[in-house]
């Protein structure tokens, strides 16, 4: 049977078209046939940073002009690769690694082209969400993702509060220097019994998932530091409530930890969505309990 020959829509980059393109995450063989193709082909390749990219397009002989797209010049810059797309010229946006707008830049440059009846066209390939879904071990049914974790103590404390009921596994990219304080915070608030997985410097030589009870999981990365990009994934709540009552968990974690008797019923009173008042009171008839037997 002869080569069926593809018509030319099928083989170059479109006119005026936007090409939203996944590059690796770590290990340059993850680029995809089409993606290499589609960044060989159009007429500019917006980068969220070109001395990053760059190393990519040596890599596999790219000679393709690279534009910067980041962040802080995404209103105006945007507007400028909108009107190069009106004009008929192809773009190919990408971020310094895996799928971009995915907690990237990307987001309101694909708005803009929508608002303005601009073809969109996905080249699919890495992403961190998923591929740390796929090897931590964790639920996969169902799972929501985060992003980044609030920078600020408040603000991540309150985000944390919102997992306690969380059904569905919890998916956070977290800075290496953050990690530790990030995993005590969720011990703190989430308890002791609540599984996670870090999963570090994912398809790269040195790529790690350690997972466990938060106990376990805080013990050895204070023991042999964090090194890399992290991917922190958490197991959905498994129902505590309606496994043991208040008593139960001020008992439980009188034995199983060293916290001080105030620090238990604040985490238990978040833990049960009750006051610090109410789970005090609890904890009095817990004191009165062991006087009395001890």
């Amino acid at each position: 049977m002869s080569d069926v020959k593809q018509t030319p829509q099928n083989v170059t980059a479109q006119p005026g078209t936007l090409y939203v393109v996944a590059t690796p995450i770590g290990n340059l063989e993850d680029l995809t046939f089409r993606a290499l193709r589609i960044l060989q082909e159009v007429d500019l390749v917006a980068a969220e940073d070109t001395r990053h990219s760059r190393k990519l397009f040596n890599h596999y002989g790219i000679k393709t002009s690279l534009t910067s797209y980041f962040e802080h010049n995404e209103a105006a810059k945007g507007e400028q690769l909108v009107k190069l797309l009106g004009s008929g010229k192809s773009l190919a946006l990408i971020t310094d690694a895996g799928t971009p707008a995915i907690s990237d830049p990307g987001f309101l440059l694909v708005q803009r082209c929508r608002a303005n009846q601009i073809p969109v066209a996905s080249v699919p390939g890495p992403s961190a969400v998923t591929t740390a879904l796929s090897i931590a071990g964790l639920p996969t049914d169902r799972f929501v993702f985060e992003g980044f974790l609030p920078t600020k103590q408040k603000a991540r404390s309150e985000k944390i509060s919102t997992f306690l009921d969380e059904k569905r596994t919890i998916v956070c990219y977290e800075s290496p220097r953050r990690l530790l304080k990030t995993l005590d915070m969720l011990q703190e608030l989430l308890g002791d019994k609540r599984e996670v997985a870090v999963v570090r410097e994912l398809t790269k030589l040195h790529e790690e998932v350690f997972s466990g009870y938060l106990p376990k999981v805080i013990a050895y990365f204070r023991a042999s530091g964090v090194r890399g990009e992290v991917v922190l994934v958490i197991a959905p709540t498994v129902g505590c409530d309606q496994v043991e009552t208040v008593m139960e968990a001020l008992v439980r974690l009188r034995a199983e930890t060293d916290l001080p008797m105030r620090q238990i019923v604040k985490q238990v009173a978040k833990q049960f969505k009750l006051s610090g008042s109410d789970v005090y009171k609890e904890s009095l008839q817990l004191k009165e309990s062991e006087g009395k037997h001890g």
